[in-house]
């Protein structure tokens, strides 16, 4: 990324050698990854469960095989 573009991996990176002052400039970053992963997953979850109506999700679904 060029300098005047945020990135997170960058800012993580650069916090490296900060983490013991100022441990926040890792820890939002990287909160902002994991939320952004929990996301997508939660709404490629979501496509399939609309998309695939073989998988049955709902709680006390019978599954008699």
């Amino acid at each position: 990324a060029q300098p005047p573009q945020p990135s997170w991996g960058l800012m993580i990176r650069q916090s490296k050698q900060y983490l013991t002052q100022a441990p926040w400039m890792a820890i939002f970053p990287g909160l902002g990854i994991a939320a952004t992963v929990l996301g997508f997953n939660l709404l490629g979850d979501g496509i399939r469960d609309v998309l695939d109506p073989t998988v049955s999700t709902e709680l006390g679904a019978d599954h008699d095989e």
